[in-house]
């Protein structure tokens, strides 16, 4: 296995995630979509954690599949694509859907390429934040595939489903600015990184809890029925209340700016 493919570091409640594969573009080969997995579950248990800032490594995001690298061992393949279950998500497919699931807010900085698995993975994240020059591109169609990622869980949301079609159909590689027009990401930066450092900080000030509850709530309900909407947002406004970092969001707001929150309770 290729050794360092992620980088990760906490400072501060921040998970900083760095794809680390700068000589080929931080294309995912097969150890690679490991690695990715595994920094997500260790994230989703710890507590610590209170935001998730996603980046690639020297001024790229992510080229996307390296398809030579993953070809070459057909079992390799069989173990990316395989799940016990057609719903569940196999192992292509936790490392874009793995983040919209965690439990805390994840901020992509997004530069150079973002092609095809890259793009995929980083629609798996809250908001995007690209550099000017960054292109982003849904690209599966060039190799005679379909995009299997789990991207278009978040691309649905953010897209009319016209220019979901033609986007994927033509693979076009877009500039930040068409992709900023088009929704599918959150403002383009001079400074990206920096801008993801700042947002996850202002972030981090409202209440671990309530920023998990709030991810609950839009991911589910934001395609899902009026009734478990409704029903989703009394239960999580119950624990909220009974729970210490509410009491302490209060006392931040009227008394103590700089009181600390409690590790978040277990939403997921």
């Amino acid at each position: 296995m290729e050794k360092d493919l992620i980088k990760l570091s906490i400072e501060h409640g921040i998970a900083h995630v760095c794809l680390n594969r700068p000589s080929k573009i931080n294309a995912l080969s097969y150890d690679m979509f490991i690695a990715i997995d595994k920094v997500i579950k260790q994230l989703a248990s710890d507590k610590r954690v209170n935001a998730v800032i996603l980046s690639g490594a020297e001024g790229n995001f992510c080229s996307g599949l390296d398809v030579k690298s993953v070809a070459s061992s057909p079992s390799k393949a069989i173990k990316l694509l395989f799940k016990w279950l057609p719903g569940n998500a196999n192992l292509a497919q936790r490392v874009s859907i793995g983040w919209q699931r965690l439990p805390i807010p994840v901020i992509a900085v997004l530069e150079g390429c973002c092609y095809g698995g890259g793009t995929q993975i980083a629609l798996g994240a809250d908001i995007r934040i690209a550099s000017a020059e960054c292109k982003l591109s849904i690209m599966e169609a060039k190799w005679g595939l379909v995009p299997d990622m789990a991207g278009l869980v978040a691309l649905r949301q953010i897209i009319p489903k016209d220019k979901a079609l033609l986007l994927t159909y033509s693979a076009d590689i877009l500039t930040a600015q068409q992709a900023l027009e088009l929704g599918m990401i959150t403002q383009i930066s001079d400074k990206p990184h920096e801008a993801a450092v700042a947002l996850a900080h202002k972030i981090m000030c409202t209440s671990p809890d309530a920023n998990a509850a709030i991810k609950l709530s839009i991911n589910r309900s934001w395609t899902g029925s009026i009734r478990s909407l409704l029903a989703r947002e009394s239960l999580s406004q119950i624990r909220l209340l009974m729970g210490k970092n509410r009491v302490i969001a209060a006392i931040r707001q009227t008394k103590t700016p700089d009181k600390s929150y409690v590790s978040r309770q277990s939403w997921w």
